[in-house]
């Protein structure tokens, strides 16, 4: 197996950090939530920094987290908004392959039950699910070295999902 890590991203609510600790686990490597990083190094929960900062303060702030991370042999589950960070994106790309954990707007609808409380990183008022979906979509699927369709899958079938496309086992 490579020293190189797995990088999660996808919309919030798609599973991240659900299947990443299952991953992690699976395949032995180490597990990073990026969310708790940043919440850790301000001192202060996402939904707090996002109120006190505002969204564009909080998307550098994560820019330079994700840019800064040094891993090896780690699951990364990255924050739904680390693809506005082009330099962030661009070193997770380096030192890890990314996967894109895709899932339907309606689901994330679904599953986004408190949208603030998640610390959801909305640039304008009035945003819904259905903006960010538009908006994060796109650059999901720039980004992402290998996309997962986790549609209809629980969290032990996205795992064995990921393990397949990135070729681990």
């Amino acid at each position: 197996m490579s020293t190189k890590n797995i990088i999660l991203i996808g919309m919030p609510a798609s599973g991240k950090s659900t299947a990443g600790v299952l991953l992690a686990k699976t395949v032995g490597y180490g597990f990073i939530d990026t969310d708790l990083l940043i919440q850790n190094e301000q001192k202060s929960l996402l939904c707090d920094i996002i109120a006190a900062k505002g969204a564009e303060e909080f998307i550098k702030i994560e820019e330079t987290v994700l840019s800064d991370l040094w891993a090896e042999r780690c699951v990364v589950a990255t924050g739904g908004s680390a693809v506005y960070g082009e330099r962030a994106m661009r070193h997770l790309k380096e030192i890890g392959t990314v996967v894109y954990l895709k899932l339907g707007e309606k689901t994330i609808e679904k599953r986004l039950k408190n949208i603030v409380l998640r610390g959801v990183v909305m640039r304008r008022s009035g945003e819904t699910v259905a903006d960010l979906y538009a908006e994060r979509v796109p650059l999901y699927e720039k980004y992402a070295d290998i996309t997962v369709d986790c549609e209809g899958k629980d969290a032990e079938q996205t795992v064995r999902a990921i393990i397949e496309a990135v070729g681990l086992r």
